[in-house]
């Protein structure tokens, strides 16, 4: 699993690479805190080359839009293949996020 952070129009933008599972979601974490930390910037996690997300995975989705939310800022999720899309939709995930 890489995560990559670039700033794109002035919204940060994780670009996923890999399985978002139990054991990768610790470095995950770690790699996405500039997400946590960041003022009022709309953020955008990019799923296109994300294959598999687990419970680990969803709620570290869930952290950064906790922590996106308070500060002004919106989480939008852009590339789901159909499994993702299908994880979403059974968890009710689907409901909590905005899509691209």
């Amino acid at each position: 699993m890489t995560t990559t952070i670039q700033e794109q129009n002035g919204c940060l933008v994780a670009l996923l690479e890999g399985r978002l599972d139990t054991a990768a979601a610790p470095q995950a974490e770690k790699d996405m805190q500039p997400l946590m930390m960041s003022e009022g910037k709309d953020i955008i996690l990019d799923c296109t080359a994300l294959s598999y997300i687990s419970s680990s995975g969803l709620r570290l989705f869930l952290s950064v839009l906790k922590s996106a939310k308070p500060k002004g800022g919106h989480v939008y999720i852009t590339g789901m293949n159909n499994d993702l899309r299908n994880v979403f939709t059974m968890t009710g995930f689907i409901n909590l996020f905005e899509f691209k």
